[in-house]
């Protein structure tokens, strides 16, 4: 091969067993991995003896790649004439970077394709037992991110039409800014008496869930000492958990063996 190929996978929102079949293959074929801190290492394991695996994680307040370096990095070993996996936390184009990866790549004429994977915007309210849409309560949906550029002077989230124009909403990335986000929100007319729910760490072992109200979601979700990544819904369909939450009260013996040990197959 005289010119690489560039997959950028999405890992799923935590358990391993999330990864599509699609996303499994390239990994299993990748000369190198390039993977987000926010991919299950358990995926690792899939990866070939010889595959050169390189951690380009963000991971806050330590040193980190630059995005611009990550991009130069997938480049350079696909120009080497490398399949290359970019392994990614979710799915590559949902607050992932991904776009800016593929734009880099296209530009410089480098081969690649995205492989979606499933987002923590709707497998960790799954896993919560919250349907993000719901014929009776929830016709509309919108996905934010809880943390814009720091380099923009000004936001891009439309406040008030989220706040009255939306049923369910779910914010990606917000925890350290949850007080701020449900001040906005009711500050531009959506009900401070919204049920809302903050979600640590879902689909995993250590997912866990506080439910409250949008006024009160924040010190809610500070005084369980939520962790990150976590993920936060505001809507009338909170109020199904209570019925349909199933994953954090699976026994032990019920709940599925992991695929990890299943998909090395022969």
């Amino acid at each position: 091969m005289t010119q690489g190929f560039v997959s950028l996978v999405g890992a799923g929102p935590g358990d391993p067993d999330l990864i599509t079949v699609k996303g499994l293959r390239r990994l299993r074929a990748a000369d190198v991995v390039v993977y987000d801190a926010l991919a299950n290492p358990e995926l690792l394991r899939e990866c070939r003896a010889d595959a050169e695996l390189i951690d380009a994680g963000k991971r806050a307040g330590q040193p980190h790649r630059s995005q611009a370096a990550i991009n130069a990095l997938l480049i350079a070993h696909a120009r080497r004439g490398r399949l290359v996996v970019r392994l990614k936390g979710g799915d590559p184009f949902v607050f992932g970077r991904g776009g800016e990866e593929a734009s880099a790549l296209a530009e410089a004429g480098v081969a690649w394709e995205v492989v979606p994977g499933v987002s923590s915007a709707v497998a960790a309210p799954a896993y919560a037992g919250i349907p993000v849409t719901h014929r009776a309560v929830a016709s509309s949906l919108a996905i934010i991110t809880g943390h814009e550029d720091p380099e923009r002077s000004s936001t891009r989230i439309h406040w008030h039409a989220l706040a009255q124009g939306v049923d369910t909403l779910v914010f990606l990335m917000g925890l350290g800014r949850l007080p701020t986000i449900a001040a906005q929100l009711i500050a531009h007319g959506r009900p401070a008496d919204t049920p809302a729910a903050a979600i640590s760490c879902g689909s995993t072992a250590e997912q866990e869930t506080v439910v409250a109200t949008l006024a009160t979601i924040g010190e809610a979700a500070a005084r369980a000492g939520l962790a990150a990544p976590a993920t936060l819904v505001v809507g009338e369909v909170v109020r199904m958990r209570e019925q349909l939450r199933w994953f954090d009260t699976l026994e032990p013996l019920a709940q599925p063996a992991n695929a990890v040990y299943v998909l090395h197959d022969s």
